[in-house]
């Protein structure tokens, strides 16, 4: 997302955004992950490495870390606006979501190789009507009165929500009224992502 105002999409036509090939998808796993070792072991941020035009295009990104063997939550953490190439984005979000999601401890240095890290690249944020909302394809991120909550578009696919859940749950991680996406104070903005995760 950039400092311009959000424009409403029109949902037959989604942002375009080339696909980000298989190969670059490994590349940023391997990024994500290496940085989380070397941010732990000294404090640094590894290089980044050239890569193709995917890597380096400007992009925001999430990072999910999961326990490898249960598949819970371990941390998550993202970027709303677009700041930099795909990978520098990557490579911050995953010492984030290791270090600085408050709703679990850091992340110790002996529990890496048992983490499972997820990457969802996003699509620039749109301004997205309820009626627009489809589940799977969009992720959605809401404003009112100084609150904002997001979902990514797995979330409502991973348990089994309907349209009007998958509003009413991105209220609560806003921390507003269930139906405040009705209210006319309320911004409602709809993202893609493209997601893909180690065990891929």
């Amino acid at each position: 997302m950039t400092d311009e105002a959000p424009q409403r999409p029109d949902p037959r036509h989604p942002t375009a955004v080339k696909p980000i090939p298989a190969v670059d998808r490994q590349a940023l796993l391997r990024l994500a992950r290496r940085s989380i070792q070397k941010y732990l072991e000294q404090g640094t941020y590894p290089e980044i490495p050239t890569g193709s035009g995917a890597m380096l295009a400007p992009r925001a990104a999430f990072v999910t870390l999961r326990h490898g063997e249960t598949g819970t939550l371990r941390g998550c953490v993202g970027q709303v606006r677009t700041r930099g190439p795909l990978a520098d984005a990557v490579m911050r979000m995953a010492v984030a979501a290791a270090t600085e999601d408050p709703r679990f401890p850091p992340v110790e240095p002996d529990e890496v190789p048992h983490l499972r890290i997820e990457i969802s690249a996003l699509t620039p944020m749109e301004l997205i009507t309820p009626d627009d909302v489809q589940v799977g394809r969009h992720g959605l991120l809401l404003r009112w009165h100084g609150q904002s909550g997001l979902l990514l578009p797995q979330v409502p696919v991973d348990n089994g929500w309907s349209r009007d859940e998958f509003l009413s749950g991105v209220c609560r991680k806003a921390g507003v009224p269930d139906g405040t996406w009705l209210d006319a104070d309320a911004e409602l903005l709809g993202f893609e992502a493209e997601s893909w995760a180690e065990t891929d």
